[in-house]
This record gives structure tokens, sequence and C-alpha cells, in this order.
């Protein structure tokens, strides 16, 4: 009897040591930033660079709360079912805290109903549809867990575009005559209708529209079509696999009128290089590139390049501000309750690399001003860049395609 005392007691003294212990644990256990992104991508690679860079830059600093900070990455392709996966494993089995990344709109469109079953914040770095954040106003309890760090969405994205036609094609080339053409992908489809509309309010006349399948791969029958509208300028939306290819086409056929736009892949820093330097004289929007559009700007690019050896792409900008965002949040908060966390992310007013990070009542990073912004580089010999577009970033005054100077 003696001896089965001894026992218990031993027994219930251990597991007492355990629950003391416990809670000891868990505030020792890293925060884990899930990254779901496409890693076969430039954007991807990009993303997860930038996350690493912001969790060397905490964890040396002490980390948040007292914790370490840890990356963990699920390739989401670049396919809705993929998307849903990653999301899964990341929140379900990884036990992440938060979810940064993210990359094309209709694979997180997709993965939206997973994220808000999961409660787990999400800080999107890549996709530009307003239907994700819109799901914030329309269900705040479900879908309060969904912010956008960047890019700006497609309809600011849109509007910014617009004044480039107005005052930049329109303005200082002098093309009042514009052709619209854009992959057939969900923020395009939201992009260009505001587009169209505001171009022609502008005073700039589309004389063409036409979305086409991401996996075209002859553009001779579209190149022909823009032609037969008497565009003088052809605006581009585009972000898939396809944008290498209509750059090679439009300059093996030497295309009788400059280009340029929303180009995703051209903000790659190899573009222009991969493609033999075909991409020469096209203007592609960036949300930054190496000036000090902010005090963090420069620093970051030069970091980053030196880190990978080659230029960052926009998510690596907006995932390196969101770890920031997070981080900051969660030690206002003094906690990585969800529940706690996002109050405090509402509130976020981050001095980013593109721009302040503040978020609107849709959990939507805000544009313009102090805010991100589109500006638009051109390629140019060499594989460099210049921004020739707004004028307050302006590096270089404008050039023609080759076959177009005389």
């Amino acid at each position: 009897m003696k001896r089965r005392t001894l026992v218990a007691a031993a027994a219930g003294a251990a597991l007492s040591a355990a629950a003391f212990h416990l809670p000891a644990f868990a505030q020792d256990a890293p925060i884990r930033i899930g990254v779901p992104t496409a890693v076969q991508l430039q954007v991807g690679r990009d993303t997860q660079a930038a996350v690493e860079m912001a969790i060397e830059d905490i964890n040396a600093k002490g980390g948040v709360l007292g914790r370490k900070l840890q990356m963990v990455v699920a390739d989401e392709t670049e396919l809705p079912e993929t998307g849903i996966n990653a999301v899964k494993k990341l929140t379900a089995e990884d036990k992440v805290d938060v979810l940064i990344g993210g990359y094309t709109s209709g694979v997180t469109l997709a993965q939206l109903p997973h994220i808000s079953r999961a409660k787990t914040i999400y800080l999107g770095v890549g996709a530009a549809s307003p239907a994700i954040t819109q799901r914030v106003k329309k269900d705040y309890d479900d879908y309060k867990y969904i912010f956008r760090v960047g890019p700006i969405h497609a309809g600011h994205q849109a509007r910014q575009l617009t004044s480039f036609l107005s005052d930049f094609v329109g303005g200082e080339l002098g093309y009042k005559k514009v052709a619209i053409v854009g992959e057939n992908a969900k923020w395009v489809q939201d992009l260009v209708p505001i587009l169209k509309k505001g171009a022609s309010a502008a005073g700039v006349e589309v004389t063409f529209t036409e979305l086409f399948d991401t996996k075209t791969s002859d553009f001779s029958p579209l190149f022909s079509k823009v032609r037969d509208s008497g565009a003088q300028f052809l605006t581009v939306i585009l972000s898939h696999a396809s944008s290498d290819v209509f750059a090679k086409q439009w300059h093996d056929a030497r295309f009788p009128m400059p280009y340029g736009g929303i180009d995703v892949k051209s903000m790659d820093g190899d573009f222009c290089s991969r493609i033999d330097g075909k991409s020469i004289s096209q203007i592609s929007g960036n949300f930054a590139v190496s000036a000090p559009i902010t005090t963090k700007t420069v620093g970051f690019f030069d970091a980053f390049t030196k880190r990978t050896q080659r230029q960052p792409v926009y998510t690596a900008y907006f995932a390196h501000d969101a770890v920031h965002v997070y981080a900051e949040a969660v030690a206002r908060a003094g906690s990585t309750d969800p529940d706690k966390v996002i109050p405090e992310l509402e509130k976020t007013s981050f001095e980013g690399i593109a721009g302040q990070i503040e978020f609107d009542e849709m959990h939507d990073v805000k544009a313009g001003g102090k805010n991100p912004n589109l500006l638009f580089a051109q390629w140019r010999d060499n594989c460099e860049r210049e921004v020739v577009f707004p004028p307050q970033l302006k590096t270089a005054d404008p050039i023609l395609p080759a076959w177009l100077k005389k």
C-alpha cells in the first residue's frame, strides 16, 4: 500500500513537472512562418530569399517575444488544387503561425476558404485581384485573417497605368491611339475594363482590346489585329510564361510600334538577358527599383543582389516587409493569437521598400502618394533599366525600338 502511494505520488509529481514546463517549452518554440509560393519561378525564389533575410534580421535582434522566427515553404505552383494542398500542409501539418506568400490570383482565391477555416493570418505578397480582399468586407468574421501587403490591387494598377498612357504615351511620346492586350487571367479581367474607360476619359483612343490564352505560342494573328486597328502604341498586361514568347516575337517581327505596360515576367532581373536582349525599349511597370523611394529601398536592393546575385522582383519587397509587419504586430499584441494580432495589423503604418505599408478597411494595402505605386522602367542597351515615368523618379529619356528610330 505504501509503495502504491509512493508510485502515485511520483507520477503526480512528474505530471506536475511536465505541466509546469509546457508553457516554457511553448514559449521557447519558434514562430513558424509558412511560405506558400511558386518555388519554380523567380517570384517564388525571391519570396523565399526575402523572407529569409527578414527572419535573419529579426532573429539577430533576439526574435519576437523572446522567440526565434522559422520559415517553412510549400510549393503552390500556379495551379489552384496544388495551392490548396500547400495551404493545408502548412496549416494542418506544419502548424505555422502565419502565411506569407502567393502569386497567382486564381490560386489565392481558391485558397481563401481553407485559410479561413484554418484561422491562420495570411499576408499576400503577389496576387493583385481586388476580389481577394473584398471577402474581408463581405464577411469580416470569416475572412478577417486575409491581408494584402502587396502589390497594389488591379484596380489601383489600372488607374496608375491610365496616367502612364495619358501623361507619358499620349503626352510625352505623342501617341494618341493605343491597343490593349493581355492574358485571360482573373487580375487582368479586373484591370482592363477600368484601364480602357480611364484611357478614353483621358483622351487616349483605345482602338483594340483582346485577352488571349496564357498558353498562346503564336502571336502573329494578334499582332495583325493590333496593326490593322490603327494603334500607335501596344499596351500589354502580362504575368505568365507568354511574356518571353511575346517579347521575342514582337522583336523578330520588327513590329511597327513600341510596347509596354504591366509585364510581371519583365520585372525579373534576367528577363532581357534570357531572351537575348529582344526586350530592349520595352517599358514595364515595377513597384520599386534601386532608387531612394523610401529610406529602405536602395539598401534592400544592394543586400538582396549581394546575397542572390540577381535583382529582386516585386514579391521580394513585399515579402520582406510582410515579415517585419507581422513581427511588429505580434510584439505589440504580446501574442501570436490571431484574434490579438489582427487588430494590431489593422493599425500598421510601416515604412516599406516600395512605400508606406498601411491597410484599408478591406485589409488591402493603400496606394498612391507615400504608399506603394507603379513606376515604369525601360529595358536599355546591355540589358540595363532606366525609369522613364513618373517624372519625379525619371532617370533617363525614353528610347524607341531600333527599327523605328528613323
